[in-house]
């Protein structure tokens, strides 16, 4: 197994060099790519040394010559060769300009030819751990299928205290195994996923949907595809990106697509949120404020997981439930009701509510009734559990 190890310019840079050292422990060959900040924390020969293998920070080094016009594609084959890229440490500048797609160095350039699995471990100061701009990129980041290793809380080097210091090099490690691990335990299968909501017109301005964000869906596809499945990941309306995404936008277009795309599958997973009920008529002109005895009538929609439960021709079929109340009991209803293999049930109302949060609580259950309580985790780490249990149901 091979990795690339991003190291950005932060104190917390020594700690990179043990983590190279854990991970051959291991038997994972490190090839180590450098910013200029952070060559001036530990040299790139401390990491060759540790390493065995060429230390990158320049996209080009020295003068032209044919030699170094070979090294500049560099970026392509290493990126080509490797089955994760890990930075650790990320710092809030590193943060910055992955989410920016910026391209300025190697590490970044290097970042945008990945494709496969992306950790981030950021270390940084409280203040800036805690400020709305690291936040809303390292947002953009988990919403791309980056896996972020939260920072502790604990004494900084500037001798203040709270969230920001880099994760322990143990549990980073561990994360990077988990994912080598199980990296190629979804391939030759075919996943199709649903994410977000679905949308029905009242008139030609308004319309109903829900609070769905897509963003379990697209973790769980972001993971499926990682773990080597082909995935076909069909979507109501959202800002998320996945490579070929069927997008839809009502409930009716979403049977559809799953319909269509269903042939063949080893899994589904319906994360998506489809509508219920549906306008039963939708007015062609706007409905004026004024007009004081509207009532709307609706109608129920199409149940696309109790299809598919009727029909399941040997896939393994999951569904969510988003409860209020007795999560359990609900969700174990829904469970048999829809002849699905697992189920697995978040809370949707009050703080705990999973609704555009990247943190997601659960409780997985499967045919037999046996439950697995996952407390509040980040969503790519519960998509990865929830496949976890998807892959023994497929043995």
């Amino acid at each position: 197994m091979k990795i690339a190890l991003g190291v950005s310019g932060g104190i917390a840079c020594y700690k990179s060099a043990e983590i190279v050292r854990r991970l051959q422990d291991r038997d994972v060959d490190v090839v180590v790519l450098m910013t200029k900040g952070a060559t001036q924390f530990v040299t790139p020969l401390t990491f060759r040394a540790l390493s065995g293998n060429k230390v990158y920070v320049d996209l080009f080094e020295g003068p032209s010559s044919g030699s170094d016009f070979e090294g500049a594609f560099d970026h392509i084959l290493i990126a080509q060769s490797i089955d994760l890229f890990l930075i650790a440490p990320a710092t809030a500048d590193c943060i910055a300009r992955l989410a920016a797609g910026l391209a300025g160095d190697f590490l970044t350039t290097f970042h945008l030819a990945v494709t496969a699995p992306v950790i981030v471990a950021p270390a940084m100061n409280t203040r800036m751990w805690d400020h709305a701009s690291v936040q809303a990129n390292l947002k953009t980041l988990v919403g791309r299928g980056v896996h972020i290793i939260q920072p502790e809380i604990g004494q900084m080097a500037c001798r203040t205290y709270g969230p920001g210091r880099l994760a322990p090099v143990k549990e980073i490690v561990d994360c990077v195994m988990s994912l080598l691990n199980r990296r190629r335990d979804l391939e030759g299968r075919k996943v199709l996923v649903t994410a977000g909501p679905t949308i029905e017109d009242i008139d030609p301005v308004r319309y109903i949907s829900n609070r769905s964000s897509g963003k379990m869906g697209f973790a769980i596809a972001h993971a499926a595809r990682n773990r080597g499945a082909q995935v076909v990941l069909v979507s109501g309306p959202t800002g998320l990106d996945f490579p070929d995404t069927i997008r839809v936008r009502t409930t009716e277009e979403m049977r559809r697509a799953v319909v269509d795309n269903a042939a063949g599958a080893d899994v589904v997973i319906k994360a998506a949120a489809p509508l219920d009920f549906r306008p039963k008529s939708v007015a062609a002109q706007k409905i004026k404020k004024k007009t004081a005895d509207f009532v709307l009538e609706l109608e129920p929609t199409a149940d696309i997981l109790k299809d598919l439960g009727r029909d399941k021709n040997g896939r393994v079929l999951v569904g969510f439930a988003a409860e209020t109340e007795d999560h359990l009991k609900h969700g174990l209803e829904k469970l048999r009701a829809k002849n699905l293999d697992l189920i697995v049930i978040n809370p949707a109302g009050g703080p705990d509510s999973a609704f555009d949060s990247d943190m997601n609580q659960a409780t997985i259950v499967d045919q037999s009734g046996r439950t697995e309580e996952i407390p509040s985790v980040s969503k790519q780490v519960l998509a990865d559990k929830i496949l976890d249990r998807v892959v023994q149901l497929l043995k």
